[in-house]
């Protein structure tokens, strides 16, 4: 793997003074200032993001739609043109190598946008699984810089910058279209709980992109914002993360995310048969929301234990103090029939049991 890689906005994200960090190889903005100053914009007003860490792999061809229809969990050839799914690829043995959202673009043209950390796995995979397949599987991610602008006032901001129908264009849905004369492809995705649009523009028109974002949301409140903020507002959103709440030793059944697997559809796909008996069988673990009436944070790895025997009973996946909500909250795996939202729990936190209450997820839901 490739160290120290760095998106085309480095030096900007240097002069505006972030806090950067390695991530999956990348060097990426952590902060700009504060991280709660950050999430508290997205949920009020917007936040832009760089996102060029993200995997981009392209799938073309006469059999493109059945060959993803073989490699990923999901109904792809059921996506209609310029619209996207959320959608997962497993093992054989149904464990989770990633989720992915997949664009539509033609009617032979897809694009796999896969986390920083298994893009590389991910266009291996596609281009394995893909080998019977009149398709050809493409890594274009060096082709293709993410940003992306979150929050209520996005739909002003972006509005302002394009002549495109925003407010028509529907959650998980893309087009072609120039934003400050930049051209790109506006999706209405995010992984925050909040409305928005990720940009896919060519590398060498980030910056100008970025500057103008940055400018037209300035009257609005828009800040740039980091790493750290994604993670606690999706966190609020109950949006898994890979490689916390999404494994290789998870399905998307104890995830809750069973609903992506479709065993309905005609071409036969990696994973189905251990997929569908764990799913006539039921998952023995589930994720679930904890919250904390204390102070004390349930932090990735804690024990979830039994409040009155202290039985082990599961495990936090992520866990931070919810600036929205103003409490400490957690998500984690725990045994199937502690999961009922008022189950009462604890986690061990460092030798101490810190009480905490099963909760539906999300956390928070924008109205």
């Amino acid at each position: 793997m490739i160290t120290d890689r760095r998106t085309p906005l480095d030096a900007v994200h240097d002069a505006l003074g972030a806090t950067m960090t390695d991530f999956a190889g990348w060097r990426m903005p952590l902060r700009y200032g504060s991280e709660r100053d950050e999430h508290n914009a997205v949920r009020t007003t917007a936040g832009l993001f760089d996102l060029t860490h993200m995997g981009e792999i392209e799938v073309t061809g006469p059999d493109a739609a059945r060959a993803l229809d073989h490699a990923l969990v999901g109904f792809v050839s059921k996506i209609g043109i310029d619209r996207a799914r959320y959608t997962m690829i497993c093992t054989e043995d149904g464990g989770i190598v990633d989720d992915l959202i997949v664009y539509r673009l033609g009617d032979e043209h897809f694009v796999v946008v896969a986390n920083a950390s298994n893009a590389d796995v991910v266009a291996g995979s596609l281009k394995h699984r893909s080998r019977d397949f009149d398709a050809v599987v493409r890594d274009a991610s060096e082709e293709y810089t993410l940003l992306a602008v979150q929050g209520p006032a996005s739909t002003a901001i972006v509005g302002g910058l394009t002549d495109a129908d925003l407010p028509a264009l529907k959650y998980y849905a893309i087009l072609r279209t120039e934003v400050a004369g930049v051209p790109v492809l506006l999706a209405r995705t995010g992984y925050t709980g909040e409305d928005g649009f990720e940009l896919f523009a060519a590398p060498g028109t980030s910056v100008a992109l970025w500057d103008a974002l940055l400018a037209a949301g300035a009257p609005h409140g828009l800040v740039p914002a980091g790493l750290s903020c994604r993670d606690t507002l999706r966190l609020e959103a109950g949006m898994p993360l890979y490689g916390h709440e999404l494994t290789r030793d998870v399905t998307p059944y104890e995830a809750n995310l069973g609903r992506v697997v479709r065993l309905d559809k005609p071409e036969d796909f990696v994973g189905r048969d251990a997929l569908a008996a764990r799913a006539e069988a039921g998952a023995a673990t589930t994720l679930v929301g904890l919250t904390s009436p204390g102070k004390r944070v349930p932090r990735a790895g804690y024990p979830v234990v039994d409040a009155d025997t202290g039985e082990r009973v599961g495990e936090v996946t992520s866990g931070a103090p919810s600036p929205t909500l103003g409490v400490p909250i957690a998500m984690a795996y725990v045994a199937s029939d502690r999961a009922e939202p008022g189950t009462r729990l604890a986690v061990d936190i460092r030798g101490k049991a810190e009480p905490v209450e099963v909760v539906a997820l999300p956390f928070y839901k924008r109205a």
